[in-house]
């Protein structure tokens, strides 16, 4: 089946948009944010809890997957939603990200990558067609092709040599994936860097070999946010009306609100987790770094104007006092909190264009919060 899409609602006044995605098992709607489960978990996050918050579909890493415990256990457990019991949309990410983060531990050559596992050393060699085939094991619903990201910053020389890798790989993976009857619904990748015109020139190329939904790749990795706008603005209006658009690794609350403006419908990133696990905190008044000293007799909820249960049963001072003693609940109640806070936020973006004010609400959100 893949998955269908389809646009609900438009705004009048930007490109935002509510949507719906249907797979064969969950259907939801967007623009959604989905928390990164590496591993196939989200860190300190129940499966329950995460249904409890309304997360909708969440993001693994192939590259992670493969290394420990290999896509064939997965595949023997009934794939990774069986695997991990989450009944909800999956997304694997290709690995493409370690090409990136992993700079120091690869070889890329034309027929793939070749890493050095950062686990044991060993070899693992990485191509467009092995990628589909361990994408296809693990058996989640959105699966992505296998893509070369440029680091920032970058000449525009070696960044149209990444953009013409990435192509190279696209017809690779697409072709595969057919061979090996895979009904998953596969995204194509958008590189490029901040070249506007190298960002064209590979979503023409992209939305030829027509893919089920189109993600933008290589930002958030040092770029400045006039830069990441900039190829925003002038990308995701381009993209096929019909399918999902993907921005990932953007996760600042306003970099969401701005992206969701240009027509993006789906965005991941790690800052909810990572953040909630060393006690930075998102709330309606910004960034509350928890363990500061200020906190220690404040008996306020994290953020009084949140209903998470997270801020309904418990104070500033007893999160401050856990982290402060090295408990493993504060990283816990943190993460919970991060995650309903995104979570939330999506659901006040996609009420808002529904209701027809989303342009007076972003501008007032954006106006307000700053998170960094």
């Amino acid at each position: 089946m893949g998955i269908k899409f389809e646009v609900l609602y438009e705004d009048r006044k930007t490109g935002a948009r509510v949507g719906r995605i249907t797979t064969e098992r969950y259907s939801f709607e967007t623009p959604t944010f989905m928390p990164v489960g590496t591993q196939a978990t989200v860190k300190t996050m129940m499966p329950k809890d995460l249904e409890e918050i309304g997360v909708d579909i969440i993001v693994s890493n192939t590259y992670h997957l493969h290394l420990k415990p290999g896509e064939e256990l997965i595949k023997k457990a009934g794939g990774i939603h069986k695997f991990m019991n989450w009944n909800r949309g999956i997304l694997t990410d290709s690995g493409g990200f370690q090409v990136h983060s992993l700079a120091d531990l690869r070889k890329v050559t034309e027929d793939g990558v070749e890493f050095k596992s950062h686990i044991d050393g060993s070899t693992i060699f990485f191509t467009p067609e092995k990628v589909m085939e361990i994408e296809h094991a693990i058996g989640a619903d959105i699966i992505m092709i296998f893509d070369h990201p440029s680091p920032y910053p970058i000449t525009k020389k070696d960044a149209k040599r990444d953009v013409e890798l990435t192509l190279k790989w696209a017809k690779r993976a697409r072709k595969h994936k057919e061979k090996i009857g895979s009904d998953q619904a596969l995204f194509g990748i958008i590189q490029g860097s901040v070249y506007l015109d190298l960002r064209k020139e590979a979503a023409d190329s992209l939305v030829e070999l027509n893919f089920d939904g189109y993600a933008i790749g290589g930002l958030a990795l040092g770029e400045p946010k006039v830069e990441r706008d900039m190829v925003l603005e002038n990308i995701v209006p381009i993209l096929p009306h019909d399918k999902p658009r993907y921005v990932m690794g953007v996760g600042y609350p306003e970099d969401i609100v701005t992206g969701v403006m240009y027509g993006v419908d789906m965005f991941d990133c790690v800052l909810p987790t990572r953040n909630g696990r060393t006690g930075s905190l998102f709330t309606s008044y910004g960034k509350l770094v928890i363990k500061n000293a200020k906190y220690s007799m404040d008996f306020t909820p994290p953020d009084p104007k949140c209903d998470c249960y997270v801020c309904k049963n418990f104070t500033r001072s007893y999160i401050r006092h856990l982290f402060n003693t090295g408990e493993v609940l504060a990283a816990v109640l943190s993460t919970y909190h991060n995650i309903y806070f995104y979570i939330n936020l999506m659901k006040r973006i996609r009420e808002a264009i529904k209701g027809g004010y989303f342009s007076e609400w972003a501008e007032d959100f954006l106006a307000h919060y700053k998170s960094h």
